[in-house]
């Protein structure tokens, strides 16, 4: 059990920004999962990688194919607050759901 965070690389967020949007994109789509999943990614570490994701139309087609494959996931856009223009989507969480499920959607991404 994973669950794989893809950070934009084609906009600039410093190292804490970074770091937030891939919390809050972790636990979106955590919440999105059904119990089971949740208990197992829970009980087997909460195993995450994080992956680079060239543009915002990437982050919405592995969305896509993650939808299709009935993995949770969540996509987050960022409250403007900070570094980044209000709505400005940064990362996409896939997962949690077996290894080979999320491999199959982002397997072809570099790690951050």
């Amino acid at each position: 059990m994973k669950q794989a965070i893809v950070a934009r690389t084609d906009i600039s967020m410093g190292t804490g920004k970074l770091a937030a949007q891939v919390a809050h994109a972790s636990l979106s789509a955590y919440e999105k999962a059904d119990t089971q999943l949740r208990n197992q990614w829970k009980q087997g570490g909460q195993k995450k990688v994080v992956l680079k994701g060239d543009s915002e139309r990437t982050l919405h087609e592995l969305a896509a194919i993650a939808d299709q494959e009935g993995i949770p996931n969540a996509i987050v856009r960022d409250a403007g607050h900070t570094q980044l223009e209000p709505g400005t989507v940064t990362t996409l969480a896939i997962g949690p759901a077996s290894d080979e499920r999320v491999d199959r959607v982002t397997g072809d991404l570099s790690l951050f």
